[in-house]
């Protein structure tokens, strides 16, 4: 069943149910990364998915309809429900047909999967249709990642104005915006994150796979986002090599394609239980981080302690011809429906995939419409009342709602 509704001339919205601020500065792509010309309308799936997804989500597309009419960009939405409330439901993840969608589309707004039935996280069932069971959003996250060959996950890392740090249950300012800000690019592909489980005598096994494909391409768009930020010209490889063989090999390619590659990027290493240290009591130190996906994953959400929570966390899931955006937090299930969910991270998420079309199709709306965006996120935080509980505490907190409205209403004053 699909619903479609126009919301002004620049922005059509398709639901398919069961019934120069940058947060990166020009982000960095690959040498076959292609350009092409500003498109009279631009395609986006959104996936909502589960729990705080579908709240968060809603303010994202509300403040992208916004840009849409402020700088003459159309948008045409599909928006398709999914995640593991639709598996539990339906016994698949998603309508018939969705991924096809999302090969098709310019980019991808995901919210957030995972859902419990009973208190229970909801899995998919042996051969429906996974060998394995996986969380019931699968599809959506890991295999769109892999099936569009998204990957960079690139998470950056950035402390905003205004924006306070939850510790021992109080907020209070613990580190400096300016002092954080830099960027991890995770391979988004393999090590752990196959999907192959191998049962073993008294247990079961899964694989680290690194190949040197998937790990040339990650290190060098690390490299080159170093380059254009033009910050410490510093990128940090984190993984666990003094222990585990594939991530040693992740480490030599990157050895080799910095020394012949990038001679002018300075080369640095940790390993990821020490590096979770550092980026807690120095994160200036820091630039661009490269990381096997294990690694990765971690050291990204732990940096978002530095920069707020993950309430603002970002990630974007990047390759030469797709690009699938997010936030990075789950879907909470405890507050789903409550309105409470910070929304930020969602909005930002927008924002980064603005910046990505902009880029790809040379088009200076988008990019303008990114860096407003940004900036009306930046001004919000920095005047600290209309925030959620994690930014401000539960007296003083703003609803979900409420947020995307304020940051809507900035965006349209910047804009005008």
């Amino acid at each position: 069943m699909a619903q479609t509704s126009v919301c002004g001339p620049h922005y059509t919205q398709t639901k398919v149910c069961a019934t120069r601020l940058s947060i990166l500065p020009r982000l960095a792509y690959s040498h076959s990364f292609i350009i092409t010309m500003p498109k009279e309308t631009y395609d986006i799936v959104a996936l909502p998915g589960d729990g705080i997804g579908v709240e968060v989500l809603n303010q994202a597309l509300r403040v992208l309809r916004a840009a849409g009419e402020l700088f003459q960009i159309n948008f045409r939405v599909d928006e398709i429900e999914c995640g593991g409330h639709y598996y539990a439901e339906h016994e698949m993840e998603w309508p018939e047909g969705s991924f096809e969608k999302c090969k098709a589309a310019d980019a991808i707004l995901l919210g957030a999967v995972g859902h419990e039935v009973n208190g229970k996280t909801v899995f998919t069932k042996p051969g429906k249709p996974y060998p394995e069971p996986q969380l019931a959003g699968y599809a959506q996250v890991i295999l769109n990642r892999r099936e569009l060959n998204l990957y960079a996950n690139v998470r950056p890392v950035k402390l905003y104005a205004g924006v306070k740090h939850k510790i021992h249950g109080e907020l209070k300012q613990v580190w400096e915006p300016g002092k954080v800000d830099y960027v991890v690019i995770r391979e988004n592909t393999e090590d752990a994150y196959t999907g192959e489980t191998n049962d073993i005598e008294d247990g079961r096994m899964t694989p680290i796979k690194i190949t040197r494909r998937a790990t040339e391409r990650v290190v060098r768009y690390a490299f080159n986002l170093a380059r254009r930020r033009n910050k410490l010209m510093k990128v940090t490889c984190v993984d666990k090599s003094n222990i585990i063989g594939a991530h040693r090999f992740f480490r030599e390619v990157f050895r080799e394609i910095g020394a012949s590659e990038f001679p002018d990027i300075k080369l640095d290493y940790a390993y990821v239980d020490a590096f979770c240290q550092w980026q807690i009591r120095n994160p200036e130190w820091y630039d661009v981080v490269v990381a096997p996906n294990l690694a990765g994953d971690i050291i990204s959400d732990n940096g978002a302690t530095t920069a707020g929570g993950l309430g603002l966390a970002v990630g974007g899931n990047i390759g030469d011809e797709h690009a699938m955006f997010e936030p990075i937090h789950g879907s909470a299930p405890k507050h789903a429906g409550k309105d409470k969910a910070n929304p930020l991270a969602a909005i930002l998420s927008a924002q980064m995939m603005l910046d990505w079309l902009g880029t790809r199709h040379s088009d200076d709306r988008l990019i303008t419409a990114a860096e407003k965006i940004e900036a009306a996120v930046a001004e919000l935080l920095a005047e600290g009342k209309t925030l959620t509980y994690d930014l401000i505490g539960e007296e003083k907190a703003s609803k979900c709602s409420e947020v995307g409205a304020a940051v809507e209403e900035k965006l349209r004053r910047l804009g005008s």
